[in-house]
This record gives C-alpha cells, sequence and structure tokens, in this order.
C-alpha cells in the first residue's frame, strides 16, 4: 500500500504544465477577488479595510465598528460574493504555491533536502485562511452577538495566514535568486 508523503506529491505534480495553470487560475480568482468582490463589499464598509484584508490583525472593537458599517446589505454582499470566492482561493493557493516553490527547489537540486519543508508554508496559509473565513461566517451570522473569543481566535488565523503568507513570498524570492544565481554559475562553467 502507497502511503502519502509531501516529497512524493509534489514530485508527481510539477510538470511545468500543471504549475503554470496552477498558478495562473490562482491568480485570476485573486485578482477577481481584488477587483469584484472585496470592492464590492467594501462598498458598504465606510472605508472600513475587511477582516481578511488586515495583515496585522484586528481586535473586537474594530470587527463590531465594521460589521456594523456595513449594514445588513454589506454583511449580505460580505457572506454571498466575498466568502465563496474567498472559500476557493485559499486551496488554489496552497497547492499551486506549494507546487511552484517545490518546482523551483528541483530546479536547484534541493527539493529532496529539508528546504521540503518550506513548500508547507502557502498550505499553512491556505489553511488558516479557511479557519479565518469560518470564523468570520460564524461572525457574520450571529452579528450583532459577536463573542469576544471568536473574533481574538479569527485574529489569531488573520495573523497566522499572513505571517506563513508574507514567509512564503520572502522564501520563493529567496530561492529564485538562488536559481538565478544557479543559471549564471553554469553558464560561465561552460565558457
Amino acid at each position: 500500500m502507497k502511503y502519502f508523503t509531501l516529497t512524493k506529491f509534489i514530485e508527481n505534480n510539477i510538470s511545468g504544465k500543471k504549475v503554470l495553470a496552477l498558478f495562473i487560475l490562482t491568480n485570476i480568482v485573486y485578482i477577481f477577488m481584488l477587483t469584484v468582490t472585496i470592492p464590492k463589499t467594501m462598498e458598504h464598509s465606510d472605508g472600513m479595510k475587511l477582516l481578511d484584508m488586515m495583515p496585522t490583525g484586528y481586535d473586537f472593537n474594530y470587527a463590531s465598528k465594521l460589521f456594523s458599517s456595513l449594514g445588513e446589505n454589506g454583511r449580505e454582499t460580505y457572506m454571498t460574493n466575498q466568502i465563496p470566492v474567498d472559500m476557493i482561493y485559499p486551496l488554489l493557493f496552497g497547492l499551486s504555491y506549494c507546487l511552484l516553490l517545490g518546482y523551483f527547489l528541483k530546479k536547484i537540486n534541493k527539493l529532496n533536502t529539508s528546504f521540503l519543508y518550506l513548500c508547507l508554508l502557502p498550505i499553512i496559509a491556505g489553511i488558516s485562511d479557511y479557519l479565518e473565513n469560518i470564523g468570520i461566517i460564524i461572525m457574520l451570522n450571529s452579528y450583532p452577538y459577536l463573542k469576544p473569543a471568536l473574533v481574538s481566535t479569527t485574529n489569531i488565523f488573520s495573523i497566522i495566514k499572513s505571517i506563513s503568507t508574507s514567509m512564503f513570498f520572502i522564501t520563493l524570492i529567496i530561492v529564485l535568486i538562488l536559481l538565478g544565481l544557479t543559471i549564471v554559475n553554469r553558464k560561465e562553467t561552460l565558457e
């Protein structure tokens, strides 16, 4: 019986075409959120940022004020427009960027090393995004009866999402620099 390993999953799915297709699909969904669903929801927010767009977090007072500012129409828009798309995006983000990083790690011969575990960063971000979304859904459904513990827990997942996403992009930039240096070194060796 075969058992699942991160290495096998990544190695079986890092063909250039598959990685590129997932990357494009992920970013189409992201652009759709940035240009359609988030602005549509924020039309009701009196300029306040949505909870899932606050990388440094928020507190109970902010969440309460935001949901009040959104009003019934804004909360409904959040629930029926932004949240459904944001329930697709974390899966795409986690898979796409896990495989993208794996693809580049393989190019610099670091996939079968402990660097492999860096591919978990986008998966952690995706899982945190889902947990954040679940918290926001519960808050939207229970408003105006918000529980401080729920807001605090949801905020923790928002911050974990933000930190793991930032760490991923920093890692990706470093890996791309290493790839560039590897390519330059190969060319110099051939000359």
